[in-house]
């Protein structure tokens, strides 16, 4: 599937009802491309970043360049890009395009930022448990409903999230968005798709470079995928 969109799509080849059963993505719906940064350096991971802007592995920015220029072909033309303000983000957005996409404007978009870790930003992982007040999620480094001090629960981050996609769709109907992004984030996106609680969001496996499109259709929404991995 090339999620490549185009002005229509040949005879036996359109997606019908409301199933996707072509190869193409229909043009003319409120669609999201949303894109989680590349691998941050090996410094920063041992850390507990959150919003904190941590430079890319430049290492790993040269081994991937396939990743980029599979998300370069995935992506549709005519999106409206949108960035988180860290420069992990950016970086990561300005690498897809010139990995063969093109050059595009890039909005900078608050409302996609990664969750706000306040005073626990910046802690070593190991130092992390003493400090909590709730029992760690599984697959989280904080309960969804613990708010470091400063700082921001995951159920924050997930209305701030989606209040950000509800505005971007009314603002972009039936366009192609790019949105290049966090894993928190992304997992917000997909709690208020879902209409599931961030407990449950945060048990969506959201990889480096991976890709999760959604898709609104008048107040509803559609999961077409997530963590999907260009080119493996």
């Amino acid at each position: 599937m090339t999620g490549q969109t185009g002005a229509s799509l040949p005879e036996g080849q359109k997606n019908h009802g409301h199933f996707l059963d072509a190869p193409k993505l229909e043009p003319g719906v409120t669609r999201f491309w949303l894109i989680r940064h590349a691998l941050v350096e090996q410094n920063a991971r041992a850390l507990l970043y959150g919003a904190m802007d941590v430079p890319l592995c430049p290492d790993s920015l040269v081994a991937q360049q396939p990743m980029y220029e599979a998300l370069a072909r995935r992506l549709p033309q005519d999106a409206l890009w949108y960035s988180s303000p860290l420069s992990r983000a950016l970086q990561t957005a300005e690498t897809v395009q010139t990995a063969g996409y093109g050059e595009r404007a890039i909005t900078i978009e608050p409302g996609i930022l990664e969750q706000e870790l306040g005073e626990w930003q910046g802690l070593p992982h190991q130092d992390l448990p003493e400090r909590l007040t709730l029992p760690a999620h599984r697959f989280w480094s904080t309960s969804a409903v613990e708010r470091p001090p400063g700082g921001e629960s995951m159920v924050d981050v997930c209305a701030r999230v989606g209040a950000t996609l509800d505005r971007l769709a009314d603002r972009n109907a039936r366009r192609d968005m790019v949105l290049v992004s966090h894993g928190g984030a992304i997992r917000a996106a997909l709690s208020h798709a879902l209409r599931v609680h961030a407990d449950t969001a945060l048990h969506f496996s959201i990889q480096n470079l991976s890709l999760t499109i959604l898709e609104r259709h008048d107040a509803t929404w559609r999961v077409v995928t997530a963590n999907e991995l260009p080119g493996i």
